[in-house]
């Protein structure tokens, strides 16, 4: 009898806790325009990539554009670089894969609408296409990935 009113009380206080984030995340939303949509979603890309998911980066940028592109370029120690584009208004969906601590976030196109160059490549330069655009996290919580993916649909309602 006590255990299943502490499970219920426990019941309860989750529930609580996830009604109030998901009232106060509405707050945040509502009130928010264009720059601090652009600001935030940069923010959490800047905080949550994680290089350390391939050793050989020497150097990385990743940026959310008021264009409502999605910029990648990573700068390898060896010279190379890989360069991707994408124009938010192809996104098709969002997926993570992982837990809170590490994960890839995979942002996918409608079809091959990701520019992927790659520049002081050993097998030469190249021009691609791709449909997903896979990005290494790190703490990703649930409401930091709801957030940018809600910044991320922002944008793609932007300029359609």
């Amino acid at each position: 009898m006590i255990k299943s009113v502490l499970s219920k009380n426990k019941k309860i206080a989750i529930l609580f806790s996830v009604i109030l984030t998901s009232v106060a995340s509405l707050c945040f939303i509502a009130g928010m325009n264009d720059q601090d949509w652009l600001t935030w979603g940069n923010k959490c890309l800047a905080q949550s990539f994680d290089p350390s998911a391939d050793v050989k980066i020497k150097k990385w940028e990743l940026v959310l554009t008021d264009d409502s592109f999605i910029r990648l370029r990573k700068i390898y120690q060896n010279g190379k670089q890989e360069y991707f584009s994408f124009y938010l208004q192809k996104l098709e969906d969002m997926d993570y894969i992982g837990n809170v601590n590490v994960g890839i976030l995979q942002l996918r196109a409608k079809a091959d609408d990701i520019i992927v160059q790659t520049y002081n490549d050993r097998q030469g330069n190249v021009d691609s296409m791709a449909n997903v655009l896979t990005i290494p996290v790190k703490n990703m919580e649930p409401e930091r990935l709801d957030s940018l993916r809600a910044a991320l649909n922002y944008f793609k309602a932007k300029n359609l």
